[in-house]
C-alpha cells in the first residue's frame, strides 16, 4: 500500500534528523509549512531551547495583503533572520523538516542568507 504525503514527508524527516543536529554555536533552523501560514524557529537541540522564532502570523508580515505565500515565506525568512542575528547568532543548520527544498521553502532559505544568516 501506498504512503500518504504526510505519512512520507514524516520518513523524510526522520531521515533528516538523525544526520543533523542544532548545538549553542550553529542551532538548527526548522520550517513548519501548513497550506495558509509559514513557521520557522532556530532551535538548541543540545539544551532544548528555542532562542528564536517568526512565522507568518507576525504583526509585520499579516498586515500586508495581495502578496502571494512564496513573498510571504521570504518575508518570514528575513524577519526571522533579523532576530536571530539580534540573538547573536550567525550560523545555523537548516532543518527543511521533510518538505523539498523548493518553492516556499527555498525562497525562505534564501531571503535568510540575503538577510546575512549564514545556512
Amino acid at each position: 500500500m501506498a504512503l500518504t504525503k504526510q505519512q512520507r514527508r514524516i520518513r523524510i524527516k526522520h531521515r533528516i534528523r538523525k544526520k543533523l543536529s542544532g548545538n549553542a554555536q550553529a542551532p538548527r533552523l526548522t520550517v513548519f509549512r501548513s497550506n495558509k501560514q509559514i513557521y520557522v524557529q532556530v532551535i538548541d537541540d543540545v539544551n532544548g531551547k528555542t532562542l528564536s522564532a517568526a512565522s507568518s502570523l507576525d504583526k509585520d508580515i499579516a498586515a500586508q495583503t495581495g502578496i502571494n505565500k512564496v513573498e510571504q515565506a521570504k518575508l518570514v525568512g528575513k524577519l526571522a533572520a533579523e532576530k536571530t542575528i539580534a540573538a547573536g547568532i550567525k550560523e545555523v543548520v537548516f532543518d527543511r523538516n521533510g518538505y523539498l527544498y523548493h518553492g516556499r521553502i527555498k525562497a525562505l532559505a534564501e531571503a535568510a542568507r540575503e538577510a546575512g544568516l549564514k545556512i
